[in-house]
């Protein structure tokens, strides 16, 4: 199969075990070099992986033995970490959210085409059996012309179990940026696009207490709204109603529910790689669950990377930049709807990325 393609990473934070779980023993990639503010956290990770070099990110980004930077900084500097990967010829496998604002979203993926080299994103949870099996009973007719969704996120906040939960509550955090990538990704490999949204938000408390860790006790301010709620258009014409909220404590909502002629179907978590999918037919006296029909069976973080690499220069990796950007405009134009008061269209579209084919657990 050839060389394996190389990997760096930037950021060596609590997700990135995850996703070197998944890359580690994979033999068409290796992890090359590794960076991260704390230096000891890169000299572990790379005392931990067999020809793995800890370097600081500028020697990172000038290695020629990198051909994709996998992205794992705090949302605040993706865009900056992301644009200096691209400008050095580096293709770029980003953490959600593509950016924190959709202008900088726009110019990763501007630049990146000008240099020629491939960007993807973050949520690869709906590369799973769980949303693709969804997506397969969507597109087989089980629940004939979706017409609507809800899409459901409510937990008490993340500084209850987050040593350091600073950045959900500061400039580009948030539970919508947070969180609303897993869902509205979900939801345009279900439903396709976005043509327009509607958006309402609060931020009824001004701290929260951190509840574990080092720094338990503390209190710490919010800077942004912690519940927000938005009605999204789709391209073709479904309507979904989204709430995401760092306000609650507990619902028994599912966290997706596409509504059609013909039948309601539940689709689990899109945090997560699998997962039940039930279906209520038109008529029927109850749920049923559906069988796995489709994605990547036991997959895990740093699946999409995956999938870009296997995609090639030509091909088109099922959690790109594209849809990537798709879902911030649609974000951001949710907040900015809930600031100003009014319906806002979007000027981003994106096509359905392939489906995935049952695939069995590597």
């Amino acid at each position: 199969m050839g060389d394996p393609h190389r990997v760096g990473i930037v950021g060596l934070g609590f997700i990135s075990r995850a996703y070197l779980d998944t890359l580690r023993g994979r033999p068409e990639v290796r992890v090359t070099r590794v960076a991260d503010l704390d230096r000891t956290r890169s000299d572990a990770v790379a005392a931990g992986l067999p020809g793995t070099e800890a370097v600081d990110v500028e020697h990172l980004l000038a290695g020629g033995d990198v051909d994709t930077v996998l992205n794992l900084t705090v949302p605040a500097a993706h865009a900056e970490i992301t644009l200096r990967a691209v400008d050095a010829g580096k293709n770029v496998f980003v953490e959600k959210p593509l950016a924190v604002t959709f202008e900088d979203g726009q110019k990763i993926i501007d630049r990146a085409a000008s240099a020629g080299v491939r960007v993807g994103c973050a949520p690869d949870t709906v590369l799973g059996t769980g949303t693709q099996t969804a997506r397969a009973a969507i597109d087989g007719g089980l629940i004939g012309r979706p017409l609507s969704a809800t899409a459901v996120m409510v937990t008490p906040g993340h500084e209850r179990w987050h040593p350091d939960p600073d950045f959900y509550y500061t400039a580009g955090g948030g539970p919508l940026l947070d969180m609303g990538p897993y869902y509205l990704t979900a939801l345009i490999h279900l439903l396709g696009p976005v043509r327009a949204v509607i958006g309402a938000a609060s931020r009824l408390r001004t701290e929260r207490v951190i509840g574990s860790g080092a720094r338990t006790g503390l209190r710490i301010p919010v800077e942004v709204d912690s519940h927000v709620s938005g009605v999204l258009e789709h391209a073709n014409g479904a309507l979904t109603t989204i709430t995401t909220s760092f306000d609650g404590v507990a619902t028994t909502a599912a966290p997706i529910e596409v509504h059609g002629e013909l039948g309601t179907l539940a689709v689990p978590d899109p945090n997560h790689f699998d997962g039940e999918n039930r279906l209520f037919p038109l008529g029927g006296t109850g749920w049923r669950t559906l069988p796995a029909a489709a994605g990547h069976a036991g997959a895990g973080r740093g699946i999409g990377l995956l999938d870009l690499v296997a995609a090639g220069a030509e091909g088109t990796p099922r959690a790109g930049g594209e849809l990537a950007l798709h879902v911030l405009e649609t974000m951001t134009a949710v907040l900015r709807s809930a600031s100003e008061g009014r319906r806002i269209e979007l000027t981003t579209t994106v096509e359905r990325p392939p489906p995935v084919p049952l695939t069995p657990a590597r």
